[in-house]
């Protein structure tokens, strides 16, 4: 009764707060008054107001100002304050209030979007000649509080300034200007990149990702990150990039935007010209920009009608309107077996990424039978290169495309019963990103010319019959609730038909493991049991700790994890959020975790399997640091949460839900605690510097020289299965034995682990020893990105 009292209350405050005098604004615009409502540039370049993109629907927008008889929705827009929430055509506003805040009002009832700013002084909102929006006190241009140049959208205006801050992101289409899935940004690295974070996968693409910084001639020496485009054509940034316009040294007007097809171009125009052209871009190779195609397809890019995108043979469109969703298979693709399959040779064919691992000088029948034997192999690509043949099983069909240039080959896994063939793809002209269709805002409004205690007390019993259906509605759904568990979803569903991941209810978990009764591991985060799901898989499975996180924050972080693919990221499967049960779901680790391997079988890792689970590792980790939009730090790299499979293929495990953050933000202030273990944690934790990815390399180094030598971070005890001796702590000896050494491998050999007795490449551990060194630098600017490591380590192993 107390609950039901409390809920009818509810009624009466609302209308209280209707009645409340809304704060007075000292300047104000309205978008039923959009062609006058405007603020101008003093040389009239440019314009802010409500921008119309749709029927009854509109931004507000900044953009170069046009003709009178032009058109304005053909206008260049160059800033949005709500690209993605638009506000209706009646009653919505942009006001300065008195408390020195901007709001945008939708419907005279919704803030949508504000510069949460105050201040004590009268304020103005002037519209500078350089396209930036600045709110700054009356007369006193040194004053700023707020300026649109701080928050771009996808365009940057010559003098802008990009920052470590700020990024860049692509509309959806060129009519839809809502967000879309590329980015420019600065990384953790100090590198300006471009990102592809499509909905369900991301991936770095620019500068080449198989490049390290310096062959890519950009330099990470530097912790300014800053670039801008100035008046005369040149775009330069802070890790040596430039780029000059075909036109450098002529005073035009000018702007540099991240396209919704994922390049940055350098756009020109003379003033009062309607027509801008291209007088510079970022990216050359069109077809190599990710995701522009989508999942099983092909982009191919003619010189004269430009870039086209295909399906691959035995798939077809998804979308006729959006090439980015891709293709999808017309047939049953359920883990086809060997005398089910057999593979269709594309020649000239790429698909960049989603590698289940990387075999050096296989055969072409030892690539084609290890496809067979991985139910997720969608096909193989083979290709000769150092002199040596190299396989490359796929899990994905993604980034691909054609070319004449490229020197290899894709192997496509299809039905044997069923006969496709491929010739040059047929290029489709309709290279569409989305919809063009504009969206209408529908509310209901009273007519201005009603009496106004009509319209009282309409909008009286408008607003109390609203609220008491949706009191009635709440208890309802209270009630439900209580009655019903929220287990599959239809949300869950659509995610887990598009990547396999999905919802399960605790109570099929509880019976998966039979009453959590197998352990298989436990940390700080929670247990981990075996379980047997209900279509046979052997799953790992991670009942969470109780903790004060929210479901839609778990949710969140969950979903955006689910969408991580890496052949050296544990796959997490799904998960379970009901009532107070938070559980993840991963795959198993038939051999179990790196630290049980050393302790007690150690002689099963031979210097071959050591070596690929280092330089697995650090692939891992290096995507986890580069190619995710989220910079994810691990923040706990330790030989328990390095698993290994049947094969003894790393997988780094306890990713989730360990730390995401945006790559602009390096205050490690929302680091509320120390994190991580004692014997691998960084000094920055210590010492209470900024946290960045360099504390994963720290660890990650610990973790390498405990591999090598046998012996515990800590104590310098011998953690393998050989002769047991002390030692002083690990990277002090490890130090001093390669200053002391004479000789390049004599330092190695005295660091070599016992188990391995002289079974060992003398080069590979020289090369792991000194990477890992390095790694474990006290000075955080001194140690290697983990691509970095990833390449060194890679350029040094030996053919199996």
């Amino acid at each position: 009764m107390e609950m039901a009292s409390t809920i009818f209350q509810f009624p009466l405050l609302l209308f209280l707060l209707f009645l409340h005098v809304k704060h007075s604004s000292s300047f104000s615009l309205s978008v039923e008054k959009h062609q006058e409502d405007v603020i101008v540039s003093p040389n009239h370049t440019f314009t802010a107001g409500f921008y119309p993109v749709g029927e009854n629907t509109y931004y507000f927008a900044i953009w170069f100002t046009q003709p009178p008889h032009q058109n304005l929705q053909n206008a260049t827009v160059v800033w949005i304050a709500n690209r993605d929430q638009p506000v209706n055509g009646k009653r919505s506003t942009l006001s300065l209030l008195k408390t020195g805040n901007v709001i945008l009002t939708d419907a005279g009832y919704t803030t949508v979007w504000s510069t949460s700013t105050a201040s004590l002084h009268p304020l103005e909102l002037q519209l500078q000649e350089t396209g930036n929006l600045v709110l700054q006190k009356q007369n006193d241009q040194n004053h700023v509080l707020w300026q649109s140049f701080d928050f771009p959208t996808n365009t940057l205006l010559p003098g802008q300034i990009f920052t470590k801050n700020t990024k860049l992101v692509s509309s959806r289409s060129e009519t839809n200007h809502s967000s879309g899935f590329y980015n420019l940004f600065f990384d953790g690295d100090n590198l300006l990149r471009l990102l592809y974070d499509g909905p369900y996968v991301s991936s770095v693409y620019w500068p080449d990702p198989t490049l390290v910084s310096w062959e890519a001639g950009r330099s990470t020496y530097n912790s300014s990150r800053v670039a801008m485009l100035d008046h005369f054509g040149n775009f330069s940034s802070s890790d040596d990039f430039f780029l000059t316009t075909s036109d450098y040294g002529t005073v035009l007007q000018r702007r540099l935007t991240m396209d919704h097809d994922g390049n940055v171009r350098v756009y020109s125009r003379k003033d009062g010209k309607t027509e801008w052209f291209v007088s510079g871009q970022f990216h050359q190779q069109p077809c190599q920009i990710h995701g522009i195609c989508g999942p099983n397809s092909l982009c191919s890019n003619n010189p004269i009608a430009g870039r086209k995108c295909s399906c691959l043979p035995g798939y077809s469109r998804i979308s006729d309107e959006d090439w980015s969703q891709g293709c999808k298979p017309n047939f049953q693709f359920s883990c086809l077996s060997k005398t089910e399959s057999r593979f269709l040779f594309l020649p000239g064919v790429d698909f960049y990424g989603y590698d289940y691992g990387f075999f050096r000088n296989y055969t072409y029948k030892q690539c084609e039978k290890l496809c067979l034997q991985l139910c997720k192999c969608t096909g193989f690509q083979y290709k000769k290169g150092d002199g040596v043949f190299k396989c490359y099983p796929k899990t994905q069909m993604l980034n691909g495309f054609t070319s004449p240039a490229f020197i290899g080959s894709i192997f496509l896994r299809l039905p044997k019963n069923i006969n496709f063939s491929y010739e040059n793809p047929e290029e489709d002209n309709n290279l569409v990103c989305s919809s063009n269709k504009g969206e209408q805002l529908k509310r209901l409004y009273v007519n201005g010319k009603e009496n106004g205690s009509v319209k009282f007390m309409l909008r009286f019993a408008s607003v109390f019959g609203g609220v008491e259906f949706m009191c009635f509605f709440l208890v309802w759904c209270f009630l439900i609730r209580k009655r019903k568990r929220f287990g599959g979803d239809t949300q869950g569903y659509v995610l887990a038909v598009a990547t396999g991941f999905q919802r399960f209810n605790y109570s099929e978990l509880k019976k998966a493991t039979k009453g959590f009764s197998q352990e298989i591991g436990r940390g700080a985060g929670g247990i981990v049991y075996k379980g047997v799901l209900s279509d046979d898989r052997v799953a790992a499975i991670k009942v969470l700790h109780a903790a004060n996180q929210g479901e839609s924050e778990f949710l969140a972080e969950v979903s955006f994890i689910g969408r991580l693919n890496h052949m050296n990221l544990i796959s997490m499967w799904g998960y379970c959020a009901e009532g107070k049960h938070r559980v993840l779901v991963y795959e198993y680790m038939d051999n179990g975790s790196l630290a049980e391997n050393l302790s007690s079988n150690a002689l099963a890792l031979d210097w071959g399997k050591r070596y690929n689970i280092a330089l697995g590792t650090a692939r891992g980790l290096a995507y986890l640091h580069e190619e995710c939009l989220e910079w994810i730090l691990h923040c706990d790299i330790k030989p328990q949460n390095i698993l290994l499979d049947f094969d003894y293929e790393p997988k780094v495990s306890d990713f989730g839900l360990c730390k995401l953050l945006q790559r602009n933000n390096l205050d490690n202030s929302s680091f509320s605690r120390i994190r991580g273990t004692r014997g691998y944690m960084a000094p920055e934790w210590v010492f209470n510097f900024p946290i960045t990815s360099k504390v994963d390399v720290y660890s990650y180094g610990i973790v390498v020289l405990e591999m090598i030598t046998g012996m515990s971070s800590m104590t310098g005890i011998q953690i393998s299965n050989g002769v047991e001796s002390h030692h002083e702590r690990l990277v002090p000896w490890v130090r001093e034995k390669r200053k002391n050494g004479t000789e390049g491998a004599s330092w190695v050999e005295e660091i070599a682990d016992p188990a391995l007795e002289t079974n060992y490449d003398m080069d590979e551990m020289e090369v792991l020893a000194t990477v890992a060194l390095e790694c474990v630098a006290e000075e955080k600017d001194m140690r290697p990105s983990m691509r970095q490591v990833a390449r060194r380590l890679q350029s040094h192993q030996r053919d199996s």
